[in-house]
């Protein structure tokens, strides 16, 4: 051949391979097309939309149990960590649910958090949706589940406490009858049954007046509270058991900013309180009660001299119905109710209550509540003046206390 028809010829041979290589680019880019429209199916059509607005925590994942689209609420919860899911129970779910093609609801408890630091109860349903999806919706139910478990653990106890003082009363009846001839046997009888219906009465006042508080609403309904008023109340409304047991209240020191609540609330914790003061205070001693401020915080103290109580026994007693001694109560009366009427009643106040004790010391309550602030002009007219009532206060407090 001569070089012109071999330069053609490889020139041909050239085109071809070049046409094909062209045809060849454009058949992959096809084909990539085509697997990547089929590797990304989508969301049945409104799916979103309707999700947006279910007001549950939900999470959709893919046919490998990746997480595909997760509401904020599901990674507060802890359900969603990335792109995956964190519990294996969600998983087993999930995975029972695409085999099965079965809607299915669970309650389940579930550690929160990466550390596993407290629990939290959902109510979760699964169901698939589209072809390759499935759907899981979560609702909190940590707070109702815990509430209906106290008021479970509350009517027991309940029902508890009330056998006492009822079963007692009934046997001094039946004790009565058959002594109707003994004036002294009657006596005696008249007068047990007259302090187990007294312990009756109080139960079921403070069980009152526990569900009332529970009720109250105390920011909707709250204003501003003179404290030094409140506590005047309070204490004049043990004065009839302190003085049947030669003890007496002692208050020191003045708040000159009042807190925001209820009077009535507020009255019914510090009596509470300083009732428990003289409960456990030895005859012929005194309770005091301080009042001051500090950083903006509305201190009352309330201590008595008391038997005190272990450290042990200090991270239970405003628990329902505890009693450090059982025993003793009974003699003194005490429901086991006062304390915790205390620490729910602060709690809607926004404030603390605080327990100083040691055995053979007595004790020290302390409430906190946050003052409110004052008027600007009543700032500027009397900083001073007001600043040298509080440290008054704070020494008349000091030396009430220790009287």
């Amino acid at each position: 051949m001569t070089p012109l028809i071999i330069g053609l010829l490889s020139g041909l041979v050239g085109i071809v391979l070049g046409a094909l290589g062209i045809l060849a680019f454009h058949l992959s880019e096809r084909q990539r097309r085509e697997r990547i429209e089929v590797g990304e199916p989508v969301l049945p059509e409104g799916a979103a939309e309707v999700l947006s607005v279910v007001g549950r925590a939900y999470v959709i994942v893919d046919a490998v149990d990746g997480v595909v689209r997760a509401s904020p609420a599901a990674y507060a919860f802890g359900l969603v960590r990335g792109h995956t899911v964190v519990h294996k129970e969600l998983l087993e779910l999930i995975r029972r649910v695409r085999r099965d093609g079965v809607i299915e609801e669970r309650q389940l408890e579930l550690p929160r958090g990466p550390l596993g630091q407290g629990t939290i109860i959902i109510q979760v349903r699964v169901a698939p949706i589209g072809d390759e999806y499935i759907l899981l919706l979560a609702d909190d139910r940590t707070e109702i589940t815990r509430t209906e478990a106290m008021r479970n653990d509350f009517v027991a106890n309940v029902s508890h406490e009330l056998k006492t003082p009822v079963g007692a009363i009934s046997l001094l009846a039946e004790a009565l009858e058959g002594a109707a001839g003994d004036e002294v046997a009657v006596r005696r009888f008249a007068q047990r049954m007259q302090k187990e219906s007294s312990r009756l009465s109080a139960m079921v006042q403070d069980i009152i007046e526990l569900s009332r508080l529970q009720g109250a609403n105390v920011v909707q309904s709250g204003k501003p509270v003179d404290l030094n008023a409140v506590v005047a109340e309070a204490v004049d409304r043990n004065k009839l058991p302190a003085e049947a047991k030669d003890i007496s209240i002692v208050v020191g020191g003045k708040l000159e900013l009042p807190v925001y609540g209820d009077a009535d609330l507020l009255t019914t914790a510090l009596r509470n309180l300083i009732d428990n003061a003289i409960r456990y205070a030895p005859e012929h001693s005194t309770v005091g009660v301080g009042l001051r401020s500090r950083e903006g915080l509305a201190v009352i103290s309330v201590t008595d001299q008391g038997p005190g109580i272990s450290a042990e026994e200090q991270e239970r007693i405003f628990e329902r119905f505890y009693r450090v001694d059982a025993a003793r109560s009974r003699q003194t009366g005490g429901t086991g109710l006062g304390l915790s009427i205390v620490k729910h009643v602060i709690a809607e106040h926004a404030g603390e209550v605080s327990v100083w004790s040691q055995p053979g010391q007595g004790s020290t309550f302390t409430v906190r509540l946050p003052e409110m602030d004052q008027e600007p002009e009543e700032n500027q007219a009397g900083d001073a003046p007001a600043a040298k009532r509080t440290n008054g206060a704070e020494d008349s407090r000091e030396q009430g206390v220790s009287a």
